[in-house]
């Protein structure tokens, strides 16, 4: 079976395009697998994947490219077209809302044609018109697919599989190190902020213990200005971008996930698999499909006093060695049914039935 995935960019340091690659990484393993870019800004991925998977892109957006059309969303709506036109394959899986609307135009009628969603669509007119063309929408937790469900109002299936974890092996943390990890990229939304005010909370009180931030984004300036006010130049760490987020993450003892809203979670699923809780707010969807309180991390409240609830959740965990490992294996069980061969089977067996 060949399948190809079509992202906007794999390129990009974000969840989704994490997922879709540890996606075709899995599928590859039995599979024809190709990933295809709509644009490629770089010469290889931020995040690794399989040898088994071919990559193309559609527009090469790279800095020296030549190109025959014209530059702007013109010339990628009409690249996108004729490649979808062209498209040869037995399933295709997008990874958008705004590819999967292409998709479901202009891909083959023979190609079975599946959305991958996690969220709702920012604007839900072209979706709720033309998604029906498609095969299926596959989300990646129960609760989206319930919202898919509501959107749709039974014009098609949805579905609901997880996202992969890259294959094993995965670094194990040892529980050991004075030292709180948080990743991703500093974007308003992802709250890093005030998990900086829960720190100096935190550090006031167990001061050997160390915050290390690791990504990169817009927000950086004001997170470092942030941390300079608050006195913490010895208690949190701007550690720069990793593709081997898992293998920091297995340095530390506690991982924590500050997002305000939706979340996809892949980061909360990474300090899993290297068995470290997760302390994150109940606020933001992705870290509460996975995060029991008690099982695997701790859920905070969202609440006025936010920064004291955080950071006091972070110290009962720093003081209770005990708990912190027992959190940490329900958090190895938890990462087990996101493994990428347990997942790739779900999709097999998904993509069986549709056909």
């Amino acid at each position: 079976m060949k399948v190809s995935l079509v992202l906007a960019s794999a390129y990009g340091m974000r969840g989704d395009v994490r997922a879709m690659l540890n996606l075709a990484t899995a599928l590859s393993e039995r599979h024809e697998v190709e990933v295809v870019s709509v644009r490629r800004q770089k010469e290889k991925p931020f995040f690794p994947i399989g040898a088994k998977v071919a990559m193309r892109s559609v527009v090469d957006a790279r800095p020296g490219v030549r190109h025959l059309l014209p530059r702007g969303q013109m010339r990628t709506e009409m690249a996108l077209w004729r490649m979808l036109r062209g498209l040869r394959a037995d399933v295709v899986i997008t990874a958008r809302p705004g590819i999967g609307v292409q998709v479901a135009r202009h891909a083959p009628r023979e190609t079975l044609k599946i959305a991958r969603e996690w969220g709702r669509p920012a604007v839900p007119g072209p979706v709720q018109r033309l998604y029906p063309r498609l095969d299926a929408v596959v989300t990646a937790t129960e609760s989206a697919q319930e919202e898919w469900v509501r959107l749709l109002g039974g014009g098609l299936d949805v579905h609901s599989v997880p996202d992969a974890l890259p294959g094993g092996p995965w670094p194990r943390s040892r529980m050991d190190n004075r030292i709180v990890a948080a990743g991703g990229r500093w974007v308003s939304v992802k709250a890093y902020d005030r998990l900086i005010r829960a720190f100096a909370i935190v550090a006031d009180k167990r001061p050997d213990w160390r915050l290390r931030l690791y990504g990169g984004g817009p927000e950086e300036r004001r997170l470092r200005s942030l941390v300079g006010e608050l006195d913490l130049h010895n208690h949190v760490y701007f550690m720069g971008v990793t593709p081997d987020l898992a293998g920091e993450f297995a340095k530390a003892s506690i991982v924590a996930n500050p997002s305000r809203s939706e979340d996809l979670g892949m980061t909360v699923l990474e300090a899993m698999g290297c068995g470290v809780p997760v302390v994150a707010f109940e606020g933001a969807r992705g870290p509460r499909e996975f995060v029991a309180t008690g099982y695997n991390g701790v859920l905070v409240p969202e609440s006025e006093s936010e920064a004291q609830h955080f950071a006091g959740a972070l110290l009962a965990l720093i003081d209770d060695e005990r708990r912190r490992r027992s959190l940490a294996a329900g958090a190895l069980d938890t990462a087990v049914r996101h493994s990428a061969e347990e997942v790739a089977e779900q999709w097999e067996k998904l993509l069986s039935d549709l056909r």
